[in-house]
């Protein structure tokens, strides 16, 4: 017995539409690497973009930190899941506060998940100067399939496997 397939997407942007998904598998050396990286950035060792976030958990209520990548664009700052719906992804979704710094300067932050073409739009005006850099693009590579001539579509497409939040600070 023949089953039939459902119907296809025939273009991009039903594709976009759905539901979030992961993106790329976590690389074996990123867990690793974590504790390492929340070392020294708790020491305040500078480390590019990258910052510890810490959030209360949703289901235990405990503070969990991670280390994120933190992107400032025109005063205003943005984090990605380079990997798609990580446990801090939801647990910032349910908390919507946080944490953010590292040595002693930290600040408590409210987030708000972007929609997708406001993630779009940054992701594009934030990676640029990553995706001009050869050293940068090959760190970029790691999570997101992006390249100089990469579209708006393409953007979008990487919007939807990247949950995004600004970060203001708390009033």
């Amino acid at each position: 017995m023949r089953v039939a397939k459902p119907n296809q997407p025939r273009n991009d942007e039903s594709i976009i539409q759905g539901p979030i998904t992961k993106s790329r598998t976590v690389p074996f050396y990123v867990p690793l690497l974590n504790p390492l990286m929340k070392s020294f950035l708790r020491l305040g060792a500078p480390a590019g973009p990258m910052t510890l976030l810490t959030i209360r958990g949703r289901k235990t209520g405990r503070s969990r930190t991670t280390p994120v990548g933190l992107f400032k664009l025109e005063s205003r700052r943005y984090i990605f899941d380079t990997f798609g719906n990580a446990d801090w992804v939801r647990n910032l979704r349910a908390a919507r506060v946080a944490v953010i710094g590292r040595g002693w300067g930290r600040k408590q932050v409210v987030a708000k998940e972007l929609s997708l073409d406001e993630a779009a739009l940054v992701l594009k005006e934030i990676f640029a100067p990553y995706i001009a850099s050869r050293f940068r693009s090959s760190f970029l590579r790691m999570g997101y399939s992006l390249t100089k001539d990469s579209t708006m579509d393409d953007y979008t497409r990487e919007a939807r496997r990247h949950p995004g939040f600004e970060l203001q600070d708390e009033e």
